[in-house]
Order: structure tokens, then C-alpha cells, then sequence
């Protein structure tokens, strides 16, 4: 009978555990928990430090398969025992067993690596960052967290630009994930935090024209059908269109023009865009392009974030109102604008986390990509605290003394018109 209850009390334990494990999974990764967790990380990491570090992986580890045996298996057991990612207890042999598979896919997920089990070139390269650069990036990330300017609020959407990825967040818990894709180095996405205000159907989109300089206009002159074959439009004064065979397109330099590229499943915002106004002129939205969500590096935009998925994050969005997911498909199949406002605004972090440890305890790290986790790099890529509006000015009462004198009104200077890029 004792026998019996201690099995029952053992099963409902390991059910505990199993049930704390998967409601912690669920939590975001930027989030109220995300400091303490991260300095977690960095005593862990500190203590590696202190004893020597991991050890280099060879180049010839990339040729390792499943059952291969010999030194460089070994050399690479230890490494992932280091790190944590393989028990001591499979350290013994030098087999590529399904232990070693095992830790080289817990690796690969650590790192935002597609999970094959063998190392390739992306996994050999973060293999052999030293952990001293390791150190660096959590203590980056903590340095940012404890500037912070972001409140958790019930509902918030995240981006981490290194991890080229999206949460979608509700009273703590994580209901949506999603793969994105984020500027690169030469154009990188902002850090800011701003608040999400509706969703576009069938959105136009407006070039930048430091894109219609450095892309367009290129293109134009190696290929004169360029605009016409991407569904584009030049517009002038009052919305004139402009034919491109007037335009001198070798010698142009400064356009008398703006281009616009009209609404269809090769818009380069694609078919839904998440507006959510701001400074930098950035949003969320749709891609043709859907392909490259399947790499493991995906910094290919021009400074917005492409979200794969982006219909059900929308959907998320505008719950509370008529428009869920098939409504959205039907009024996207129709072709026409249409712009439908959230019930209610939600906020929105754009976030550069490069090292953090997440709720399963896993430390996670992603390419410092920009080269901000340097003293000044995380000054400018710290989210602010936003600053309180001013206070109205209230007008004298009668009673008020001749000598009383009001508080002057803050000026503030214009903000320049913002374009959007994507």
C-alpha cells in the first residue's frame, strides 16, 4: 500500500513539474522576469570564466555525422558539456551518439539555429565564441534591462531585433510566436517603443526615397521595365502619374517624383501591414518573400519587421472587435484598402537583446548583428522612459494678484515629416 502511494505521490509530482515547466516555457522572453534570469546567467557564465573557458572547436568538427568516432568528437563533448548543453555523465567516449545529437540541437535552439543535431558552419561559429564575449552580451542585455523604459503592461508585442523574432503577449503568458525579419546592418531597425493602432488591408506602399536613390533608381537603368514589372507608379504634384520612359533616369539624381507601389501579393509590404505610429517610421507587415523566413539569418529589410504569420498576429490585434482571422482573409481577397482601428492601442518594444537566459533557463544568445553591446551601443539601444505630456496652462482667476505670473508654455520644435521604410 506504502508502495502504491509513493508511485501515485511520484507521478503527481513529476505532472507538477512537468505542468510548472510548460507555464514557464510560455512566458516571454522580455518580460518583468527577464533581469533576474539573466543575471542567473551571468554568475554561470562568470564561474566558466573563472575556470578556463570551453575549448576550440576545430573546422573539421563540421564533417562529424551521427556514429562518427574520434578526437574531434571528444573535443566537441566537452565543449557542449561546458556550456552546459551535454550531462557530465555522457562525457566518457568519443562516439557521436544520440546524447551528442541531442546537446548539439540544444545548442543550435540556444542560438536560434535550425536544430539538425550536426554541427554546420553557423554552429561551429558560435561554438567558438569565446565566453568572455559571452559575458559581455548578458551584461549588455542587463544594462539595458536596468535602463528600461517599457512597462509590462497586460498585452505587449515585442521585437528582438537580434533574434529576428516576435512575442505576442497577454497577462504574462506568451499566446503568439513569431519569425521575422529585421534590417540589416547597412539599414537596421530602430529600437523604440510606440503603441500598435490598426491594421491595413491591401496597404499601398510608399517608397522612401532614400530607397528610390539607392535601389530604384539603379534598377531603372539597368532595367528600364523595372517600375512597371513591381506594380509601381510614379506620382507627381496633385498625384499626377509620370510616365518612367520621360524620366532621364541616367542622370537623375534628386526626383521630382515619389513612387508608389500599388496594393496586390507582390507589394513589397505584402497583403497586411500593422500600423503603429512613430519617429523612426517603421512598422510590421507582410512579405511576397515568405521564403526567408526559412533561414536561420534574416536581416534582409530595410529597417521595418517582416512577421511571418503576420494575418494571425493581426487577428490577435483586433480581438474584441467583428474582425478575426477569416473575416480579415475575406476582406484581404476583395483587393481593396481598408484600414480597421484596434479596440483598444497596444503597446509595442522594439528590443536589442543579444544574451538573456529565457523561462525555461536556457541562456540564449543571437549575433550582437549592429555592434551595439559597446558602452555607447547600449546607451542608443536602451528604450527610454517616454516623457509625461506637459501640463495645460491654466488661465488667471479674477482673484489672482496683478504681480502673479503664469508658467510659461513648453515649445517644442516641429518633428520632421516621417517616411516610411520597410
Amino acid at each position: 500500500m506504502y508502495r502504491v502511494r509513493l508511485r501515485h505521490m511520484l507521478a503527481a509530482a513529476v505532472s507538477f513539474a512537468a505542468m510548472l515547466s510548460a507555464s514557464r516555457a510560455e512566458e516571454p522572453g522580455y518580460g518583468p522576469k527577464t533581469y533576474d534570469r539573466t543575471l542567473e546567467a551571468l554568475i554561470t557564465h562568470e564561474d566558466i570564466a573563472g575556470r578556463g573557458g570551453w575549448p576550440k572547436v576545430p573546422g573539421s568538427a563540421s564533417a562529424l555525422k551521427p556514429d562518427s568516432q574520434g578526437p574531434d568528437v571528444a573535443l566537441l563533448k566537452q565543449r557542449l558539456m561546458l556550456s552546459g548543453d551535454l550531462p557530465p555523465d555522457a562525457l566518457p567516449g568519443d562516439v557521436y551518439d544520440a546524447a551528442v545529437v541531442a546537446a548539439v540541437k540544444r545548442f543550435q535552439r540556444r542560438h536560434g539555429l535550425s536544430d539538425l543535431g550536426t554541427v554546420g558552419r553557423l554552429t561551429l561559429k558560435a561554438l567558438n565564441v569565446p565566453v568572455e564575449v559571452r559575458l559581455n552580451q548578458l551584461t549588455a542585455t542587463l544594462e539595458r534591462l536596468k535602463g528600461n523604459g517599457f512597462s509590462f503592461t497586460g498585452r505587449y508585442v515585442v521585437v528582438n531585433i537580434p533574434g529576428a523574432s516576435a512575442e505576442a503577449v497577454d497577462g504574462g503568458v506568451v499566446q503568439r510566436r513569431h519569425l521575422a525579419i529585421v534590417g540589416r546592418p547597412d539599414r537596421p531597425s530602430p529600437v523604440l517603443q510606440a503603441s500598435i493602432t490598426s491594421v491595413n488591408l491591401n496597404p499601398y506602399w510608399t517608397v522612401p526615397m532614400s530607397i528610390v536613390k539607392a535601389d530604384i533608381i539603379p534598377h531603372m537603368r539597368k532595367d528600364p521595365g523595372f517600375i512597371a514589372k513591381s506594380n509601381m507608379k510614379l506620382l507627381g504634384a496633385e498625384n499626377r502619374e509620370i510616365d518612367p520612359a520621360s524620366v532621364n533616369w541616367a542622370s537623375l539624381s534628386n526626383p521630382y517624383f515619389y513612387v508608389r507601389q500599388e496594393p496586390g501579393p507582390t507589394n513589397s509590404l505584402g497583403q497586411l501591414k500593422i500600423d503603429m505610429p512613430n519617429s523612426e517610421a517603421v512598422y510590421m507587415h507582410d512579405t511576397p518573400k515568405k521564403s526567408l523566413f526559412r533561414n536561420d539569418v534574416r536581416f534582409n529589410s530595410s529597417g521595418c519587421a517582416r512577421i511571418e504569420g503576420v494575418r494571425d498576429l493581426a487577428a490577435w490585434l483586433l480581438e474584441g472587435t467583428e474582425w478575426n482571422q477569416p473575416a480579415i482573409e475575406a476582406e484581404i481577397a476583395k483587393g481593396e484598402r481598408k484600414n480597421i482601428a484596434l479596440k483598444k492601442a497596444v503597446p509595442v518594444a522594439w528590443v536589442y537583446m543579444t544574451g538573456w537566459q529565457d523561462a525555461e533557463g536556457l541562456v540564449q544568445f543571437r549575433d550582437d548583428i549592429y555592434g551595439l553591446d559597446t558602452p555607447q551601443g547600449i546607451v542608443t539601444s536602451t528604450i527610454q522612459p517616454r516623457r509625461p505630456k506637459p501640463k495645460p496652462v491654466v488661465a488667471p482667476t479674477e482673484a489672482a494678484p496683478a504681480t502673479a505670473k503664469l508658467p510659461q508654455p513648453v515649445v517644442r520644435p516641429a518633428a520632421p515629416a516621417a517616411v516610411a521604410i520597410q
